[in-house]
């Protein structure tokens, strides 16, 4: 009987924040910076593929020789952005923002505003670590080191930096297990550290 090596995946880790339109240099900054950390680390980066955030992430990633996908909300592939190695076109509209959040093993936002709360929501309520790049405005700024609702399930985890972001989301992934999967914790300040 043939035996065939369990397949490895790359971790996915979803970029979210400003779109091009009110995209700031700061979070365009360190949104290539975390494309280009988690290239490094061996890691795709998953995001809407557009403009913004979106763009600078995947150029990041793309120029250290890592994996970009763009998880665009038309019907028509050239509406993402050059840096994207794969592109899926859904034709859903800004409900793409629940695809874009649940095909990432983990989420690192930067910046961002209406979208990015869908995103970051989506992912909250599919119990995926999520971090935030502070200092790069809207979004990230907002939710850093506080909870969604009441329930108080998971901290929304702070950075430092883009490099400090990907550092925290890998160091989650690995706490939580690769899938983001981890019983709560009992006591909710047990985690989000």
């Amino acid at each position: 009987m043939l035996t065939l090596p369990a397949m490895v995946r790359r971790v996915q880790i979803s970029v979210v924040g400003f779109n091009e339109d009110s995209c700031t240099e700061v979070a365009r900054d360190a949104a290539y910076r975390v494309g280009r950390e988690i290239a490094r680390q061996g890691g795709a980066v998953i995001c809407g593929g557009l403009g913004g955030v979106m763009e600078a992430a995947s150029k990041g990633a793309s120029e250290a020789g890592g994996l970009t996908v763009g998880i665009i909300p038309s019907a028509d592939f050239a509406q993402a952005n050059k840096y994207c190695d794969l592109v899926v076109a859904t034709g859903l509209g800004w409900s793409r923002n629940f695809v874009v959040a649940y095909s990432g093993d983990a989420m690192i936002v930067v910046g961002g505003g209406a979208g990015t709360l869908t995103e970051a929501a989506a992912a909250y309520q599919a119990d995926k670590p999520i971090v935030s790049v502070k200092g790069t405005g809207g979004v990230a700024d907002e939710w850093a080191g506080r909870y969604f609702d009441e329930r108080r399930t998971w901290r929304i985890i702070g950075a430092s930096s883009a490099e400090d972001a990907v550092k925290k989301v890998l160091c989650e992934l690995s706490r939580r297990g690769r899938d983001g999967s981890r019983k709560r914790p009992v006591n909710p300040e047990e985690e989000g550290r």
